[in-house]
């Protein structure tokens, strides 16, 4: 075994990692490690945007996981992606900039009792790190490492959609990202100049690799953490065991240990490491450190059930791409000017809006296609068509990740518990509604659109909430696992400040320290809450010396 010493350790160079490698490594005293169980991020089919097709369900890049056959979705299994390469998910993930609605940041100011994370001071954090493509205003900034800009692309069927939503009630929206997201528009995106702009890019590569006192590790998988244990019953984390596919090696940290292998992969090193259920770990015969039972529990993702609409007398992807001319086509206009399909998110228009008006503040989000398959990695259909995939924002089922053996190599049980609750299922019946609705409308009339998927023969709230359990799947945002929260809530994983409660010398700092699931796709509310992180951590060395 190699003995090696550091000051910090940050496990897992996926969106939070990179941020925070980045932060703590500029400290020229401070050693820092980087541990990425994946390899680096030089496969070309992730730099070109529609490579998420090829990067998904990929070994090079992609954990593989799935999910437990789920009630829910009337026993299915899901494919259940998450990044295993440098960047992490923001290598394989939709590339669309949403920071959520402030409403959930002032919801985790309560759930921690921290000021901290209100949006008023969430957003400098945001800010912070962003270079936003109009430049910087009272809610933008620019300059930073994190690119974020407008679409180059535009589809008339989406052109369309968008109609038909003012239409039924949805205001116009150029910018989701100003506190409240309640509108129809383009996405805007984490692109530069027609490349996705991964966190491997944006905060590692021009920095990180330049500095002496920056060490990467690829290709290795952290198998468990190491705990120093006292007589008194308080445990420091000191390190991390790590498996780099010849060997077992022994890494110190002497300050702190920071866990950012996310919302899967951060439980599962807590539970192998004997910090989680006491029950569940004594089963794999793991001894107990702590017990923490929230670890591992508390699992939020957003569900979408996809809709599709045969259309007529409008390109789409489905025409485009069916023929050798069509792809020659799309290539050469990528090649030339970085623009067209192959510079496309998967989803390019966004809308948000309530499922009914009980809801204050939008309560669906929608991405809109202009293409339509039965799964991502699947084949086009053969006729023209689009997608208007809905999801709850804020879904109250809640799921687990529990280990299922004691070997690292082995995944652990996913078990979202989509539509678990009554209120999910009413939701998911009424944004079907609303989706027809839209459909509806006179600006769409002219492509003639026809309902191909759910069907319109299904009318009763028990009928779509079936077909919803039939046709709908992850959009690939699991947050929840690690909750932070107060110290009377006995499921909190951490404190507001993102440390693990009772073990010294280590936080979780991923979408899995989220109390809640935030209202919008969760890559930059990452990313801002690994900014936060950065500087507490910065803030407990100081006052260390």
């Amino acid at each position: 075994m190699t003995d090696t010493t550091f000051d910090y350790i940050v496990i897992g160079a996926g969106t939070a990692g990179s941020l925070m490698a980045n932060r703590l490594c500029a400290d020229k005293r401070m050693r820092v490690l980087l541990i990425e169980a994946g390899r680096k991020d030089d496969y070309h089919w992730i730099h070109i945007p529609v490579g998420y097709l090829y990067c998904i369900g990929n070994p090079r890049t992609d954990w593989l996981y799935n999910t437990e056959p789920d009630a829910g979705l009337n026993g299915r299994s899901l494919r259940y992606p998450r990044g295993k390469t440098l960047g992490g998910s923001s290598s394989i993930n939709g590339m669309i900039y949403m920071r959520g609605q402030s409403r959930d940041y002032d919801q985790w100011a309560e759930l921690t009792g921290d000021d901290e994370w209100r949006w008023e001071n969430a957003l400098p954090a945001f800010k912070k790190h962003e270079d936003y493509y109009l430049g910087a205003d009272d809610l933008h900034g620019a300059g930073g490492e994190w690119r974020v800009e407008k679409q180059r692309l535009r589809w008339d069927i989406l052109d369309a959609f968008a109609e038909a939503a003012v239409q039924a009630g949805v205001p116009r929206s150029t910018d989701f990202n100003r506190g409240s997201n309640e509108g129809v528009g383009y996405f805007q995106v984490n692109q530069k100049d027609g490349w996705r702009w991964n966190t491997a890019k944006a905060f590692l590569r021009p920095t990180c690799y330049g500095r002496p006192n920056f060490e990467l590790w690829t290709g290795a998988q952290v198998s468990r953490l190491i705990f120093d244990s006292h007589a008194d019953g308080s445990h420091r984390c000191t390190g991390v065991q790590v498996w780099d596919g010849h060997e077992m090696v022994i890494a110190h940290a002497t300050r702190e240990t920071i866990l950012c292998a996310g919302s899967i992969g951060s439980p599962q090193i807590l539970q192998l490491s004997g910090v989680g259920p006491a029950d569940l770990l004594r089963q794999h015969g793991i001894q107990v450190v702590r017990d923490a039972p929230g670890v591992g529990a508390n699992l939020q993702d957003h569900l979408q059930i996809r809709a599709v609409y045969k259309i007529k007398d409008a390109p789409t992807l489905n025409v485009l791409a069916s023929s050798l001319y069509g792809k020659a086509k799309i290539g050469m206009e990528y090649v030339l000017r970085r623009t067209g399909p192959l510079s496309m998110a998967p989803s390019q228009l966004g809308a948000f809006t309530r499922s009914s008006p009980a809801y204050e503040w939008p309560n669906l989000e929608y991405h809109v296609q202009p293409l339509s398959l039965d799964a991502f990695g699947e084949p086009l259909h053969s006729f023209p068509a689009f997608t208007a995939s809905v999801c709850n924002l804020n879904p109250t089922s809640r799921g687990t990740v529990r280990i299922k053996s004691p070997r690292f190599e082995d995944a652990p049980a996913i078990a979202p518990n989509y539509l678990s609750t009554d209120e999910d299922r009413k939701v998911a019946a009424d944004s079907l509604r609303v989706t027809r609705r839209i459909a509806s409308q006179p600006a769409l009339a002219r492509y003639s659109p026809e309902e191909w998927k759910p069907g319109p023969q299904y009318q009763s709230d028990d009928e779509l909430a079936r077909l919803a359990g039939d046709i709908a799947t992850t959009i690939f945002h699991p947050v929840g696992t690690t909750k932070m929260g107060r110290d009377d809530d006995p499921m909190a994983v951490l404190d507001a400040r993102m440390r693990v409660r009772g073990v010294d010398g280590l936080r979780v700092v991923d979408a899995g320290a989220m109390p809640t699931i935030t209202s919008g796709n969760t890559n930059s509310p990452t990313l801002m809450m690994a900014e936060k992180a950065a500087t507490w951590v910065r803030e407990a060395t100081a006052e260390r010396g």
